[in-house]
C-alpha cells in the first residue's frame, strides 16, 4: 500500500516528469540540462524504461545527449525492451548523436538488439566501421 502524498503517485511530479521528458524528445538542451542541475535524475525513466539519454539520442539530439552525459547519465542503460540509447540512435541513422555517445562511454555491444546488430539489419557499413565492427561476426 503507497502513501497519498508518495513522489511516484503526486500528480504535481508526474507532470514535471513528463515535462522534462518531452524536453528531452524536443532536444531543449539548455533547460533540460537546468532541470538535471536543479536535482532531476539524470538517469531519470519512464513507465518503458526509456531514460532522458535514450530519447534524446532517439530523436537525434547530440548536443542533449552530450548534455544529459556531461550530467551522469548512463549510456549504457537499457529500456524494458533491452534497448540502449546507442541502439536507438544507430537504428534512426543519427551519427553525429552515435559519435557522442562513443565518447560518451557507450558499449555498441550493449542491448538486444545491440547497435552492432542493428546497423547488421540495415545494411550499415558505415555504422560498423564507426562501432569498428566487422560486416558479420
Amino acid at each position: 500500500m503507497s502513501e497519498p502524498n508518495e513522489p511516484a503517485h503526486d500528480p504535481e511530479v508526474l507532470q514535471l516528469a513528463a515535462k522534462v521528458f518531452d524536453l528531452a524528445r524536443r532536444g531543449d538542451t539548455d533547460t533540460l540540462a537546468a532541470y538535471v542541475d536543479a536535482g532531476v535524475p539524470a538517469n531519470l525513466t519512464n513507465d518503458k524504461g526509456d531514460s532522458l539519454l535514450m530519447l534524446a539520442a532517439y530523436y537525434g539530439h547530440p548536443a542533449a545527449v552530450s548534455a544529459l552525459l556531461e550530467r551522469g547519465a548512463d549510456p549504457n542503460r537499457v529500456n524494458e525492451r533491452g534497448q540502449t540509447p546507442i541502439a536507438g540512435a544507430a537504428f534512426k541513422g543519427e551519427e553525429e548523436v552515435l559519435r557522442v555517445l562513443l565518447a560518451g562511454g557507450a558499449d555498441p555491444r550493449a542491448g538486444s538488439p545491440s547497435a552492432v546488430e542493428t546497423a547488421r539489419m540495415f545494411g550499415r557499413q558505415d555504422l560498423l566501421t564507426l562501432f569498428g565492427a566487422p560486416e558479420t561476426d
